[in-house]
């Protein structure tokens, strides 16, 4: 009788182990046509199976399985089949299919981080661009920079909570964005160009077009990270949990230029202009030959009233760069914000004709000082703002030739 129980047993096994091979043979022949409806119906029947099957039919599932996700554009069922293939090879010690599956699994993720990008650049859909990077990261997690897409693309979603989440975990692995980039003269435009890659550029030098090779290193992105975990938590109404953040990591860098900048924005967003100042100076005193460190400060002083202040700062930032065109329209401004107070009086003053033309010629003497500075950012970066400022000095200061000279250019801009 026991023989008999047992001769019954090895039959069975032998059935089920039959009608395996046959779906995972009818999977196959459905997958070389690309019809994934039915070749997946094979592999949903024996997928109860797969705890007793035996092994090289289990590798076959996995390898089988992986493709038609693939084929059915389900991106993350695939990476994680192929990561379930590879897993299994490694137990049993036995690589039937690596050396098909590892390119397939390549073109997964290539496909999962052109998606990303595709909803990140194209659909703004920044939610589910979070993800794809997210996933990529996953399936390649020496590729950290598609972490870092994924917690800006998060929080761009205002999905802060991720976000948050990402960029700590970038924090953990030490990630700092560095990267190399490969830069060649143009010979024929004399244009410094990025040309991506370091065998890209030497091509490109070889062939004759390109001189002066140059390789350049990237800004570290961790005061990045930094301040935008403190803006999230902003975000929060977590004030004290983003000024923690940011005096953490100025603790191990305290000479850090670019923490002492982020910092001095998170100060900014928290509307204390005071501390943003104080934090500028700072750095300044580490970079005293930086022209926007001294340009932001004159903004600071002018926003709080401090004229002269402010314009002694847009001076030193034209001093070290002298073609800083911003800089010059801000401080004709600045001289300029003085013509309020001169208006006001001759307002009050509209029946004193004497008092009224000593205030008129004050006013003409403050448009005749900032005149210079407004003309050179008008040459630097000319803009309908430069353009009508100088007319409206030009025709206060009845400077006809100019003011005519002028006019035309003015119209057009404005599309008359």
């Amino acid at each position: 009788m026991k023989k008999q129980i047992l001769a019954l047993a090895v039959g069975f096994m032998s059935v089920v182990t039959f009608a395996q091979k046959k779906e995972l043979r009818a999977a196959e022949k459905a997958l070389s046509k690309s019809d994934y409806k039915t070749a997946m119906a094979s592999l949903e029947s024996v997928k109860g199976m797969l705890a007793d099957m035996e092994e090289k039919y289990k590798l076959q599932y996995y390898f089988l399985n992986a493709q038609v996700l693939s084929g059915k554009n389900d991106l993350q069922g695939a990476a994680e089949a192929f990561n379930q293939l590879f897993d299994y090879e490694k137990q049993t010690g036995k690589k039937r299919y690596s050396k098909e599956a590892e390119p397939m699994l390549m073109s997964v993720i290539q496909k999962v981080s052109q998606r990303a990008i595709n909803l990140y650049n194209n659909d703004k859909d920044f939610k589910n661009a979070a993800k794809d990077f997210c996933l990529t990261y996953k399936l390649s997690p020496k590729d950290t920079s598609f972490l870092y897409n994924a917690a800006v693309s998060a929080s761009l979603a205002k999905e802060y909570d991720t976000s948050l989440e990402y960029y700590k975990e970038l924090q953990k692995l030490g990630y700092t964005g560095i990267t190399t980039e490969y830069y060649a003269t143009n010979k024929e435009t004399g244009v410094v160009e990025n040309l991506g890659t370091k065998d890209q550029r030497d091509f490109m030098i070889k062939s004759g077009q390109y001189m002066k090779p140059e390789d350049k290193s990237t800004e570290s992105k961790q005061g990045d990270i930094i301040k935008n975990i403190g803006y999230i938590y902003i975000s929060q109404g977590k004030t004290q949990e983003a000024i923690s953040a940011i005096t953490e990591a100025r603790k191990t860098n305290p000479k850090d230029l670019n923490l002492i900048l982020n910092e001095a924005q998170l100060y900014i967003k928290l509307e204390k202009m005071d501390k943003f100042a104080q934090l500028m100076k700072e750095a300044i005193e580490l970079d005293p030959n930086n022209p926007t460190l001294f340009f932001n400060l004159g903004v600071v002083n002018q926003n709080e009233n401090k004229t002269e202040e402010a314009i002694g700062y847009y001076k030193k930032a034209i001093e070290l760069k002298p073609d800083y065109g911003d800089a010059y329209m801000n401080l004709a401004v600045a001289i300029l914000s003085g013509e309020k107070a001169i208006v006001d009086e001759m307002n009050k003053n509209l029946s004193n004709f004497k008092k009224y033309e000593e205030l008129e010629e004050k006013q003409k003497a403050l448009y005749r000082r900032a005149l210079p500075y407004l003309e050179k950012a008008d040459e630097i970066k000319r803009s309908e703002d430069t353009v009508k400022s100088l007319l409206n000095i030009y025709d206060i200061l009845l400077m006809e030739e100019k003011a005519d000279k002028l006019r035309p250019i003015y119209k057009k801009m404005r599309g008359q």
